[in-house]
């Protein structure tokens, strides 16, 4: 390549980065959902004592990714970004998959959202068109830049939805288990990585044959890709499915409201 072409090139690079910064300047996501957090009160070891909800009644726990179950941030990879960390926000190979099974399907086989373009959703809501989805890819990019991989990955957990007022895997953990999610085991963490797909609809307490199909669907997966061995697998398939939200934890009831 001629010197000519280097600084062409070189120049064609610069100005996408200055763009892209600019743009993020200009028009920053609205991380608003993302800080409205439930406070909550732990003691010196982090056991939580007594979380509060928020105004409207949700319960949306900080989840950090550290204090995660790895085999359900493995399932999770699996089920909705298999290139989570080696794309910028969006998956060209994932979106090029999507539009090829759509054409030659007749229907929308897999969405090709990455969990960054998940997130854009999340954050903000927005009717599904075209015009949506190309400012969800955007926004998907500018948040990978702005929090990074290990950003993204804990906003996401932390506001996915689980089915009523529950949003973020902790809190999850505790209303359909009972446990942090550190001790998720193979049957739960699949229920919990197949729920924000649809979290009304394979709810396990109102839809138990749909919530089911969908976790065994995610065990399968997690066979499929070595995550699990088909005899965990067919263990955990025959797990019961929770039949209720749990309370969260109340172990400081005279703690005052915030």
């Amino acid at each position: 390549m001629t010197r000519r072409r280097l600084l062409a090139v070189g120049g064609v690079l610069l100005a996408l980065v200055l763009g892209l910064g600019l743009a993020d300047l200009l028009l920053p996501p609205d991380l608003t959902r993302l800080h409205r957090q439930s406070a909550v009160v732990e003691d010196s070891s982090g056991t939580l004592l007594r979380p509060f909800a928020l105004a409207d009644g949700t319960w949306r726990l900080d989840s950090d990714p550290a204090r995660i179950a790895p085999l359900y941030l493995a399932m999770l990879r699996e089920m909705e970004d298999g290139r989570f960390g080696w794309h910028p926000g969006i998956d060209p190979l994932a979106l090029a998959r999507a539009a090829f099974q759509a054409v030659s399907q007749g229907r929308v086989v897999s969405g090709g959202s990455t969990l960054s373009m998940q997130l854009a959703r999340l954050l903000d809501p927005k009717p599904r068109t075209m015009a949506a989805k190309l400012t969800e890819m955007a926004r998907a990019v500018q948040l990978q830049m702005r929090l990074g991989t290990a950003g993204v990955l804990r906003a996401y957990v932390t506001l996915a939805p689980f089915g009523g007022r529950v949003e973020g895997v902790r809190a999850a953990s505790l209303a359909w288990f009972g446990v942090e999610p550190a001790h998720l085991g193979p049957a739960q963490a699949a229920l919990l990585a197949a729920l924000p797909q649809s979290p009304e609809r394979l709810r396990p307490d109102r839809h138990p044959q749909a919530a089911k199909a969908a976790r065994d669907r995610v065990l399968e997966r997690a066979v499929g890709a070595g995550l699990l061995s088909a005899d965990v697998a067919q263990a955990a398939k025959a797990e019961a499915l929770p039949t209720f939200q749990r309370d969260l934890p109340l172990l400081a009831p005279h703690w005052p409201n915030v």
